[in-house]
């Protein structure tokens, strides 16, 4: 038998208890080495995705799996488990506020490899590393409540790498950055992935899609997986971009005659009349 998918969600439902079903029957495989990205609108489901397969929800309904085991509230009881699973998977959450509570940049990056058993020679060692990776050098003593969203985009980034988990799930990584900041993100997910990484991201920014997933995953408003297949196919696939509303049509007059344009729901944009 071969190697089991990183991941296998199987006719797996979610619902949170203050506004109803989050997901509806998903099923779906990531093997070792894929760069996904989960696209669909705002409440379609993705952030909640991500948080089944990170382990911090668990499906109602249906089944998620992580590297062929089952992955469940009861399975991450046990210790040791929980630790292996911690090891290879980590999540870059949107907004690095809610991600950062430590009061120095150096504290927040070595929190995890400590809380998983490393000794803090072997921590002190790879916080090192990777902030100077990330050009977090300079800032290791600061509060990063006190940092740049940038900043803070790369201390939340460092606090994951820093256990180099095999499986990297980012949600909105390029929201709010500054176009220089955002190259560098871009550039640091090729080259993860030309490590062996397995990305997997969710995002609306459509247009960069094809520079950090090769495949793409949509989910609809009613939940569920509306496509799942070559990120080219699926950018260039409009009617489903616009019925699962991504995108959406406005209409503009040019002399005497009605167009219509396409506009990606990722973020502002303007309309000349």
């Amino acid at each position: 038998m071969g190697e089991p998918p990183v991941f296998e969600l199987d006719h797996v439902g979610f619902a949170y208890e203050d506004s109803g079903p989050a997901l509806c029957d998903v099923s779906l495989a990531i093997t070792r080495g894929e760069r996904v990205a989960v696209l669909g609108a705002n409440g379609s489901g993705k952030s909640t995705l991500l948080r089944l397969l990170d382990g911090l929800v668990f499906p109602a309904t249906g089944c998620v799996r992580a590297f062929g085991e089952t992955l469940s509230e009861r399975a991450l009881r046990d210790e040791a488990q929980a630790r292996r699973f911690r090891r290879r998977v980590g999540l870059v959450f949107q907004n690095a506020d809610a991600q950062l509570f430590s009061t120095s940049v150096r504290e927040e990056i070595a929190f995890g490899p400590l809380q998983l058993g490393l000794d803090r020679e072997q921590v002190a060692t790879r916080v090192a590393d990777v902030a100077g990776m990330l050009g977090l050098d300079g800032l290791l003593e600061r509060p990063p409540f006190r940092l740049s969203g940038g900043e803070k985009k790369k201390v939340a980034l460092a606090s994951v790498l820093v256990v180099n988990p095999e499986v990297i799930l980012l949600d909105e990584p390029t929201a709010g950055l500054d176009p220089r900041t955002q190259g560098w993100l871009l550039d640091l997910l090729a080259e993860l992935h030309r490590l062996g990484k397995t990305l997997v991201s969710a995002t609306n920014e459509l247009d960069l899609v094809p520079a950090f997933a090769d495949r793409v995953v949509v989910l609809d408003e009613s939940h569920a997986l509306a496509a799942d297949g070559p990120a080219g196919e699926i950018l260039a696939d409009g009617d489903l971009l616009r019925r699962v509303n991504v995108i959406h049509e406005h209409a503009h007059r040019h002399g005497g005659t009605w167009h219509l344009h396409s506009h990606f729901h990722g973020g502002e944009h303007e309309h000349e009349h």
